[in-house]
């Protein structure tokens, strides 16, 4: 083992390699005890060295060495030769007549350069490439949903078209079978009339040949046959068979069946437009008194509240159904009932301000688009809980296991898995499995978990590690345990959740600390949302109404 670098021994000089270190040469770079310091002086007297103790080595500035002169440092630069120089480079010829600047300064305007450069990589060119490559792959996602769409169409266009036929085919064929039912009963009456003279052709047959054997003349001259009736032969009946002239398939199927029109790629170099270094927003004081406003909602029992805008909320409750509120003037604009029936889990609202709701029976992730509802995402074994769209336009479904015995996090791109959060660096699950569970993420791309069953606030960063479990903070309004559900964030990145058994919404800041109760009044808060003015709506359980409240300046 290296006794200078031993991790049982303190740092040695490098000359004896036996006494501790306590001064340094920033000329060579060497470690030295006070006995070899004269030593490593006289070792190379044509070099300047630069002793000083050990604790304020690297105080001075290294100067680069001369290409041309040996041993010689370089504290100018030349502007014209793009070099530095030395004091000799200065007194020969070579830079007579040059722009000469001190290197320190050509060293202070390069860090300056740097620090732009790297300020402008990490703000503004690195973000832009990532929405770039979002916006790639949600074009992808696109892509395949449009094309998925487009297939069905012409499979359900084609399924149409077979109903079509088969009923053509179907009034077809009965006429046809009407046609020979007609005339099978023509032709069978006809040969009933054929058959009856023949009967009568019969008997006068029998009638003649007992007259020719009788003895008795005078029953043979009374012996008349019909025999001038049956010379005349009955009319011929032909039938007439109708004929089925098939309508051309060929090219005109395609006319009438369909056509695609043609696909392309643009290139637009202009297309994508470099992010800008964002500002931190305005730091916003917190009110000592909040103002607020009350809406009601009409719901047996209300969960949840999600901002549409500083205008619109849509709220759910226990019935089944999803309202969208006017939020000045208090009145239902439209109602959704979800496609189970069933409440929904959480709503949430998308980037492209669309509602997205958990539907647990289903096990789905719902999207609700003109009053219409598609199907995002289908989980199997899991059942999705709280759910939230972040700011990179992805989904983050919280959800438990079918057999309630796991709980982990999954980030959605489109219907496409990205990320799963689930265990800590010890293989320990960061969630309980309780059922009562709401997500979002802070402004600093943190993702926080309001874990009911774990009587918590879970927060992990973006790439799943945790940074704090907030448990709550005494003394409690209510002197109760702390019992959070609905979570939201602002522009502050303050986190806020609502603590049903005391009856508030606590406040803390995006490192855990507690700052504040919001303590106004509130009956059972559950749901939470924020608007685009840090305004915060709670949803009521226990009056089933929505409290908008004015908490920061």
């Amino acid at each position: 083992m290296d006794p200078r670098s031993s991790a049982q021994d303190v740092m040695r000089c490098d000359l004896c390699e036996t006494a501790v270190v306590q001064m340094h040469c920033d000329t060579c770079l060497v470690n030295l005890c006070t006995a070899c310091v004269g030593k490593h002086m006289i070792s190379d007297q044509s070099i300047n060295h630069k002793v000083v103790t050990f604790q304020t080595r690297n105080s001075m500035p290294l100067y680069p060495g001369c290409v041309t002169h040996n041993k010689e440092r370089c504290k100018m630069y030349c502007k014209q030769c793009d070099i530095p120089v030395c004091t000799k480079c200065i007194a020969s010829d070579e830079h007579l007549g040059h722009k000469l600047s001190e290197i320190l300064q050509i060293l202070n305007e390069k860090r300056d350069k740097i620090i732009q450069e790297q300020t402008e990589l990490n703000d503004m060119i690195y973000p832009t490439y990532q929405d770039t490559a979002s916006d790639v792959q949600n074009r992808m996602s696109q892509l395949e949903k449009e094309y998925g769409d487009l297939s069905t169409d012409i499979t359900k266009h084609g399924e149409d078209w077979h109903r079509e036929i088969d009923k053509l085919v179907k009034k077809l064929k009965a006429e046809v079978n009407e046609m020979k039912n007609t005339q099978l009963q023509t032709l069978q009456k006809h040969l009933d009339e054929i058959n009856k003279v023949m009967s009568d052709i019969k008997n006068d047959v029998n009638s003649l040949e007992d007259a020719f054997a009788c003895k008795d003349i005078s029953k043979v001259y009374s012996v008349k046959s019909d025999i001038e009736k049956y010379r005349t032969l009955p009319p011929k009946t032909e039938p007439s068979f109708p004929k089925f002239t098939p309508g051309r398939i060929e090219e005109d199927l395609s006319k009438l069946f369909g056509a695609l029109s043609s696909s392309f790629l643009t290139s637009d170099k202009h297309g994508y437009i470099m992010r800008t270094i964002q500002k931190s927003p305005p730091v916003k004081q917190l009110l000592d008194e909040p103002e607020t406003i009350t809406i009601d909602t009409g719901y047996g029992y209300l969960y949840d509240v999600a901002c549409l805008s500083d205008k619109k909320i849509w709220t759910s409750g226990g019935d089944g159904t999803m309202k969208l509120y006017s939020i000045n003037h208090g009145s239902l604009l439209k109602s959704v009932t979800t496609k189970s029936g069933y409440t929904p889990s959480n709503i949430a609202i998308t980037k492209s301000w669309d509602l997205v709701y958990t539907d647990d029976y289903y096990k789905t992730v719902n999207i609700v688009k003109n009053e219409k509802i598609e199907e995002m995402i289908r989980i199997q074994n899991w059942n999705p809980l709280g759910v939230c769209s972040t700011s990179s336009g992805d989904l983050l479904v919280i959800m438990v296991s079918d057999d309630n015995k796991q709980t982990k996090v999954v980030r959605y791109s489109g219907s496409t898995e990205k990320q799963t959060i689930q265990f800590d660096d010890k293989v320990k699950h960061f969630y309980s499995n309780s059922h009562d569970k709401y997500i979002t993420e802070n402004k600093n791309l943190d993702i926080c978990v309001s874990d009911n069953g774990a009587g918590a606030v879970v927060v992990v960063n973006q790439a799943g590690k945790l940074r704090f479990r907030y448990t709550g903070h005494t003394p409690a309004p209510k002197n109760k345990p702390f019992n959070p559900q609905g979570i939201t964030t602002d522009s502050q990145s303050h986190i806020l959740t609502a603590d049903v058994n005391n009856h508030c919404v606590h406040i803390i800041d995006q490192d855990g600390q507690f700052l504040r109760y919001i303590n106004c009044g509130l009956s059972y808060p559950w749901g939470l949302c924020t608007d685009t003015n840090d305004n915060l709506f709670v949803a009521q359980m226990g009056n089933k109404q929505v409290k908008k409240i004015k908490y920061l300046q």
